[in-house]
């Protein structure tokens, strides 16, 4: 993974850096190696993941229907 520093701005360049391990998904990685996860605990864990994604897809689903409201849109002020 590369990013670049641009005018010796550090402080973005770390800020990018991190969304992109993020968005990877190294950050959950890393966090998982630290310590050892018994097998029933990761098989609960994924299920639970799994569970999460489907209800927020069904929801995203019920939503295009017309069945739920949409979200309501941040407004931005400066």
């Amino acid at each position: 993974m590369q990013v670049l520093v641009r005018d010796n701005n550090v402080d973005q360049a770390l800020r990018v850096l991190k969304k992109k391990m993020q968005r990877e998904g190294l950050l959950r990685e890393m966090r998982a190696r630290q310590s050892y996860e018994k097998p029933s605990e990761k098989r609960v864990r994924e299920e639970a993941e799994a569970v999460r994604r489907h209800r927020k897809l069904a929801k995203k689903k019920m939503q295009r229907e017309g069945l739920l409201p949409m979200p309501k849109k941040a407004v931005r002020t400066r």
